[in-house]
């Protein structure tokens, strides 16, 4: 794609209106030295230099989106907790709007605390307990969802297998969005057996789409374009869902692109150094949508996609990039090729 055509839909990305939908939680860093082993069990003592919080699950999505776009809904489910109220605060710094959140006193926030030190996470502790939505939730959220429809451009599903996304709840957003000619996505769950019928991109990675079609994982091939089995597995959920477009990730080989009755086109990973792979899919949803929503076709939304999540897998933490980050991957790949 050449550089003038990337400017052009960059520059469309601000104007418009996203709504993100999924499981939400809250990731904290604490960040640290490991200066000698504990006397008590033969585990590391990290000594504390600081700590962050960030968005994390669907949250991280919008997070991503805020990035390019003036005004981002997000509709999850959080509790009546600090976790909460850090969450929201943080949010709310973003600009990320809140009207379709929704709290219930009975629900425990997802928190994911990571220990980093010699910039290695040393381990992860995770507080949740995985509840399905409620009834009177779902119908709050449903509403919030179609009041906000008239003024968005596209709705993205992000579902981490926490329980806010079922069936029924993706089967009336989905009505209800593709009445109302909107562009709608999702980040699929293989824990999460949701049928993601009639959408217009569905984003697995390459494990989740093995799991989703029922085979077993195969080690990939050396080329994408001649790896039978991912072949076999993208025509498979391609006839089940019929999406007009699936996109497998594939990590350090790219990304394979899927359409209907349409030759399998790879995307070219960028030759990027890898830090953390954490959050690469969030990236890769914000910015397919976003190219989507701004009329960019599957190939050059899908190249979007590619080149932000190689951006983020060279950073730390649960990260995001910036258009400037994201010109200047195109920028460099363009000179590679010149």
């Amino acid at each position: 794609m050449q550089f003038d055509r990337v400017e052009e839909l960059i520059s469309q990305f601000a104007s418009k209106q996203i709504l993100v939908i999924g499981d939400l939680m809250l990731d904290e860093f604490v960040w640290g030295r490991v200066s000698r082993i504990s006397p008590e069990a033969p585990v590391p003592v990290v000594e504390v230099i600081r700590e962050t919080s960030y968005p994390g699950g669907a949250a991280n999505v919008a997070r991503n989106v805020r990035e390019f776009a003036d005004t981002v809904h997000l509709c999850g489910l959080v509790g009546e907790d600090v976790h909460a109220e850090r969450l929201r605060s943080i949010l709310g710094k973003c600009g990320i709007q809140l009207s379709a959140l929704q709290a219930d006193g009975g629900y425990q926030t997802i928190v994911k605390t990571r220990i980093i030190a010699r910039q290695q996470q040393v381990v992860r502790v995770d507080r949740e307990v995985v509840q399905a939505l409620q009834p009177e939730t779902q119908a709050r959220a449903l509403a919030a969802v179609k009041a906000l429809l008239p003024r968005i451009d596209a709705v993205i599903f992000e579902d981490y297998g926490k329980g806010f996304l079922n069936q029924k709840f993706v089967d009336q957003v989905t009505e209800a969005t593709r009445a109302a000619g909107k562009v709608i996505t999702a980040d699929p769950n293989p824990r999460n057996r949701i049928e993601w019928r009639g959408l217009t991109a569905v984003k697995p990675n390459r494990a989740e789409a093995f799991a989703v079609a029922g085979e077993a994982f195969q080690e990939p091939a050396s080329n994408p374009l001649d790896d039978e089995a991912l072949r076999r597995v993208g025509d498979k959920l391609l006839a089940r869902w019929e999406p007009e477009t699936l996109l497998i990730t594939l990590g350090e080989q790219g990304m394979m692109l899927f359409r209907p009755q349409t030759e399998p086109v790879h995307i070219h990973p960028q030759p990027r150094e890898v830090y953390d792979v954490s959050g690469a899919g969030d990236t890769a949803i914000a910015l397919l949508t976003l190219g989507l929503a701004s009329r960019a076709t599957a190939e050059e939304a899908a190249e979007i996609s590619n080149h932000a999540s190689g951006v983020v897998v060279g950073k730390l933490g649960t990260a995001t990039l910036t258009p400037a980050e994201l010109r200047a991957s195109f920028h460099e790949a363009l000179g590679r090729e010149g």
